[in-house]
């Protein structure tokens, strides 16, 4: 027992030296402390669609075959849709300021199924947003190593997920200053070679401009205008469908400084209009430079080589430095998905979709349990797929416009329903319309070029995924209704007060404990029918009679709670006042009682904490839970219940504190 205790220990240290010593939740600064100007928020939220800009523009310059002056029209509609769809999100933030990604805009303005399915794709769409961020930064990476250096590819991908996991561990914020400066570095980069390559070629715009005439003219000659625009759409489609970063800033809303509508708008209006600038550059770079495909070479390493052709020695090691911080910004790009992911998955957890467990904060005050399962997922998801850049980005892209897609829709119904309360309905009602067309736009095109490719495997991952919540909805639901049944035995307290069980003694309350007798520590989980039960389960019980009662109730801080001050005070509110009431409740009956009410991130914790001192002072005490038990309980039903009580055993059972389970059966 005690060498067991010894490496629990020896594990609580190592946890503390890697991810750091625990965060107090009630800290007067915490949120000021924790929270993200839009300077931060731009690149831990905005990295991911600029991100997209290292293989975007690419893509979209590619599909045209050779039609390649075509693209400054494809440039033009891919800006105007990143600034649509930015603006329908602003739109997003204004109207949920608490935070607004696709599940909940989805949940309040169409359905909860319908947006249980937005959460789902997004789930998805964030695993991969790390997967494949991760390995297109090793693979541009790799492009400057020797060929025969490729079979520690794998491995090097797999340590960087396990990098920013740990990072994420440690806090959103700390996470983000350590990425900021490669961040920076990617922007001046890019920013410099822009500028200096229109700078230098302002002079060809007219031929430029020449080529579009003559490029368009050649192109419906040759395909003729519905080929032409086909031609059009499918490079806009496949260039545009990567740009999908632009949801994670409405969803991270929380974590941003106050006041958060503000700094989340300004994070929306830094991104977007970094990534427009970006793509309508490169797009007329590689027309300025005539820039052609060469073997081994992205498009943007082509483009920089040919600006910096007359820089010399110093050019050489710019573009170096460009490209490396272009790869590096892909491996910050994975941190949208280690801090939106979690949270998406925290809100679900919330409303019964995932297990409740799920919405739990560490000490750290972060959602570790959804860290831990998005980076596990990621790390299964590199070796499934080797890590292959070529294979994920058929994958990618595809959840997140159903996403996009649902979003439009709510705000479209929302601003029509609204439209005789709200000023300036129409534009609002116009700019998500845009929205919502060009999302499914994309969406069904991307379905459509990817399906046979691969792009299936994401459809089925995703139906799979919400058939599996939708097994753990019912199965909440259905647990709901049997408890509601318990809690039909909470009377009305009137002039005679609450009516007490038939079977317990009536006596004028002791005015002081016995702290010699048996005491029963009750730990209660709100003030309901399965409290009541376990009382009158102890009463039937022979475990004999308890002379005073001590009753325990965590407020428990989760992602739901841990949002502002006023939130975390009307929880240890509500606590106190629920097990306040059990005290009325035994001390009417004639037995001493008294309450206690902990708030914190972890119940566990909070109960062991408590525990030592309650036993010196009670010598007799007895810790007591009541345990749902279902009629036709399954593996499936023990996990997603009693987790709280099965780790309080465990814990009191290596610290030999006495403690006894009251099975309650609800059928």
């Amino acid at each position: 027992m005690k060498k067991r205790h010894h490496s629990a220990a020896f594990i609580k240290r190592l946890e503390r030296r890697v991810i750091g010593k625990a965060l107090n939740p009630f800290d007067p600064a915490i949120f000021h402390t924790l929270s993200l100007v839009a300077l931060f928020a731009w690149v831990g939220l905005g990295a991911d669609a600029l991100s997209s800009s290292a293989y975007g523009p690419a893509e979209t310059f590619l599909t045209l075959q050779g039609h390649t002056h075509l693209s400054v029209f494809v440039a033009i509609a891919s800006a105007l849709t990143i600034f649509i769809i930015s603006s329908s999100y602003s739109q997003i933030i204004e109207l949920f300021p608490a935070g607004g990604g696709g599940y909940l805009v989805a949940s309040k303005l169409l359905s909860p199924s319908l947006g249980m399915i937005s959460g789902c794709a997004l789930l998805i769409d964030y695993v991969l947003t790390i997967t494949i961020s991760i390995a297109s930064g090793v693979d541009a990476l790799f492009s400057f190593f020797p060929p025969e250096w490729r079979i520690f590819q794998l491995a090097f991908a797999l340590v960087f997920v396990l990098i920013l996991l740990i990072l994420n561990l440690r806090g959103v914020k700390e996470s983000i200053a350590i990425l900021m400066p490669i961040f920076l570095l990617f922007v001046a980069t890019h920013a410099i070679i822009l500028l200096y390559a229109v700078a230098t070629h302002a002079m060809d715009f007219p031929q430029v401009a020449g080529g579009i005439v003559t490029d368009f003219n050649d192109s419906l000659a040759s395909v003729g205008f519905t080929g032409l625009l086909f031609l059009m759409l499918r490079s806009y489609s496949m260039g545009a469908g990567t740009y999908t970063g632009i949801e994670a800033v409405s969803n991270g809303v929380p974590i941003l400084r106050e006041p958060k509508v503000k700094t989340a708008k300004r994070t929306m209006r830094l991104m977007s209009a970094s990534l427009m600038v970006m793509v309508l550059g490169l797009l007329l770079c590689y027309l300025l430079y005539n820039v052609t495909p060469r073997e081994g070479k992205t498009l943007n390493a082509v483009l920089f080589e040919g600006v910096v052709a007359g820089w010399g020695d110093a050019g050489y090691y710019f573009v170096i430095l460009a490209l490396v911080s272009e790869a590096a910004l892909l491996f910050i790009a994975a941190q949208t998905g280690f801090v939106d992911g979690p949270r998406v998955l925290a809100s679900m957890a919330l409303d019964r979709w995932f297990p409740v467990r799920l919405a739990t904060l560490s000490d750290r005050l972060v959602t570790r349990k959804g860290i831990l399962i998005m980076g596990g997922s990621a790390f299964l998801m590199m070796i499934i797929t080797q890590g292959s850049v070529q294979f994920l980005v058929v994958l990618y892209s595809i959840t997140v416009f159903l996403t996009f897609f649902l979003s439009q829709v709510g705000m479209v119904r929302y601003w029509w329903q609204q439209r005789a309360l709200v000023k300036n309905w129409a534009k609002k009602f116009s700019i998500n319309s845009l929205g919502m067309v060009l999302t499914f736009f994309i969406l069904v095109t991307n379905i459509w070029f990817k399906f046979n490719v691969g792009g299936w495997i994401t459809i089925l991952i995703t139906a799979a995924l919400v058939g599996f919540v939708i097994m753990i909805k019912r199965h909440y639901d259905h647990v709901s209704h049997l408890v509601l049944k318990l809690d039909g035995r909470i009377t009305c307290e009137g002039a005679g007060g609450v009516r007490k069980f038939a079977d317990i003694p009536k006596r004028d309350p002791p005015a002081e404990a016995d702290l010699s007798a048996k005491t029963a520590v009750v730990l209660v989980n709100g003030y309901n029918g399965l409290g009541l039960r376990t009382l009158e389960e102890m009463f039937r019980s022979p475990y004999g009679t308890y002379k005073n009662f001590i009753f325990i109730e965590v407020g428990v801080i989760d992602a739901g709670v841990f949002k502002g001050v006023s939130e975390m005070h009307h929880l240890k509110k509500r606590v106190e006042d629920e097990v306040e009431r059990y005290v009325d409740y035994m001390r009417s009956c004639g037995y001493y009682a008294e309450g206690l009410s902990p708030v914190g991130v972890d119940a566990v914790e909070e109960i062991i904490k408590l525990a030592p001192g309650i036993i010196k002072r009670f010598p007799n005490a007895t810790f007591i839970g009541g345990k749902i038990v279902l009629q036709d309980s399954t593996i499936f039903s023990r996990w997603l219940h009693n987790y709280t009580l099965q780790e309080v055993e465990r814990r009191f059972c290596q610290m030999g504190v006495p403690y006894v389970e009251i099975p309650v059966g609800i059928n």
